[in-house]
């Protein structure tokens, strides 16, 4: 290139080269997308489980109906080293369902009364389960619970509170039942140490929890139920479920009326049967005491109290304690027995009102022979109830007082009475002289004797004389017979007189026969010619010729 002697023009360039524009974007996007990330990113949360039994870091799902809205991020010891806390990073649309009831457990197989669960774990490894409860304050800090709950958290329904001091008991998971369905499951147990009583929460299911009012009542219907008592031999199941674990059925009984609806966690007594769960519809009994002589083995607490077979209460209490119980082991002392007389089971009001009414009947009653015993309800098991009686021949009483109880006369039931008369009638042997009757029975037993012998003596003399009379008569009339007999012989023999007379009737007949032949033949030639006149014709003699002669004239 030639130069022409012309200074060069030298500029200073200044600007940043394109190369540079790589990673200024490269770091524009990381920004971004660090930015995107955190922001969009959920909350960290901490969650307790007694042990980390399947669980892994960075790889452990947290599911909430099936879906992923977490992973565990890391696992490690509580500081007391007891326990295990694991750290998880939630979604960032679950924010909303981090409330303090909501409630986090693991999902392992699990063979339990109540089913198979878990299966699927098998395949897709452990996973943490998630139930929300919209309800409370926001919460980043949890407790796990240690199994899968009955009823997760949210569901439709009733929860109810079931209390029962009786021996049975029941565990989380054993249903509820109504008319055979299950409709709920005990939830979890609470013993009041206080109170001796033990509290069953419990979840009733959409929509069987509009069954539940002020008048439900709860009963045990766990395995078979088996009662033999006054009314008889019972056997009673609910469903097969209920054979293999416990259960709780409930229901209306009836003859009440449906009530109102109930409010969450209202309280409810389980009792022993749906028969003791009816009871619960008298609520007042009017109280007497029977003083019993006789034994109460086989009365129990509950035997029926029946009026001419209808029921009308039941026995309250046996042998009541009153500070004075040494003198039961004394002679005479009557047992007293406590029972009830409910005015709703005689169409009286339930209420004060009734109560008194049956007490002045009652009174009434009495001084006109009303009377109390003890009946046998049934003889294979020897339970026994109270029967109510009126007694029109019975004396006069009046009510007595047993502590604060008036109290009905009884009178020995039926058992007793016929011992009475079997020990009387024993007495009555007892008291006799049994050596002088057996004395008296043996010397008349040798006088009977003496005088049968007499007896067949005179009978064989007597036959004797009779056979000798019929024989000496027997021969008498069978000569007499003979001799008639030979002599009407004799006058049928030949040459008599009358077997001459015989003879000349005999010629005498023939020769009136033989006039009388020729009539005979005319009457069967002619039979008119009786009637009719006619010339006679000759007759002709057999074996003789007709006259021609005289027929040409």
């Amino acid at each position: 290139m030639a130069n022409n002697g012309e200074p060069a023009d030298i500029k200073h360039v200044k600007s940043i080269s394109k190369i540079w524009l790589v990673p200024f974007i490269a770091v524009c996007m990381g920004g971004w997308m660090f930015y995107h990330q955190w922001s969009n990113q959920g909350p960290l949360i901490s969650i307790v489980f007694e042990n980390a039994s399947g669980l892994e870091a960075g790889k452990t799902k947290i599911k909430m109906h099936n879906v992923d809205v977490g992973e565990v991020k890391s696992i490690e010891l509580t500081e007391d080293l007891q326990k295990v806390l694991v750290t998880a990073r939630m979604s960032a649309n679950s924010e909303g369902l981090l409330r303090e009831n909501t409630e986090f457990w693991s999902v392992n197989p699990r063979i339990s009364l109540n089913g198979i669960s878990g299966l699927n774990t098998l395949v897709s490894g452990t996973y943490i389960n998630m139930s929300a409860n919209l309800e409370g304050r926001s919460s980043r800090d949890f407790v796990a619970l240690s199994a899968p709950p009955i009823t997760p958290s949210g569901t439709p329904g009733l929860h109810v509170t079931l209390n029962s001091n009786a021996e049975f008991a029941f565990k989380e998971g054993d249903p509820v039942i109504y008319k055979g369905l299950k409709v709920g499951e005990f939830e979890s147990i609470y013993f009041n140490f206080d109170e001796r009583v033990v509290y069953y929460n419990t979840f009733i299911q959409a929509p069987y929890h509009k069954l539940i009012t002020t008048n439900t009542k709860f009963w045990n219907s766990s395995g078979v139920e088996m009662d033999i008592g006054a009314n008889g031999f019972k056997v009673k199941s609910s469903s097969i479920e209920t054979l293999i674990t416990n259960g709780v059925a409930f229901g209306v009984p009836d003859g009440m009326p449906q009530g109102e609806r109930v409010n969450e966690r209202s309280y409810f007594t389980i009792h022993d049967s749906y028969e003791s769960a009816a009871e619960e519809r008298y609520k007042e009994s009017a109280k007497f005491v029977i003083l019993i002589d006789d034994t109460v083995r086989g009365l129990r607490v509950g035997a029926p109290v029946e009026y001419r077979g209808i029921k009308v209460g039941k026995v309250l209490e046996i042998n009541p304690p009153n500070g004075k119980q040494h003198k039961w082991l004394d002679s005479g002392v009557a047992i007293p027995v406590v029972i009830g007389i409910q005015p709703g089971r005689v169409e009286q009001t339930d209420d004060a009102e009734g109560i008194e009414f049956i007490n002045q009947q009652i009174k009434i009653w009495v001084e006109n022979g009303f009377r109390a015993s003890l009946q046998t309800g049934n003889l294979l098991t020897g339970a026994l109830f109270v029967n109510l009686e009126q007694y029109p021949n019975a004396p006069i009483a009046q009510m007595e007082q047993f502590q604060q109880y008036a109290v009905i006369p009884s009178i020995s039931n039926e058992f007793s009475q016929i011992t009475e008369k079997v020990s009387a009638i024993l007495d009555n042997i007892n008291d006799m002289d049994l050596v002088q009757m057996s004395s008296a029975a043996n010397q008349m037993m040798a006088d009977i004797s003496a005088s049968a012998n007499s007896m067949n003596s005179t009978a064989d003399d007597f036959a004797e004389t009779l056979k000798e009379m019929d024989e000496q008569q027997v021969s008498t009339k069978l000569a007499a017979a003979l001799s008639g007999i030979a002599e009407l012989t004799r006058g049928f023999s030949t040459g008599s007189k009358t077997n001459n007379e015989i003879n000349d009737t005999l010629e005498t007949l023939q020769h009136r026969l033989r006039e009388l032949q020729p009539l005979l033949l005319e009457l069967n030639q002619a039979p008119n010619s009786l009637i009719f006149d006619k010339s006679p014709k000759p007759y002709l003699q057999p074996g003789s010729q007709p006259n021609t002669q005289q027929g040409n004239h």
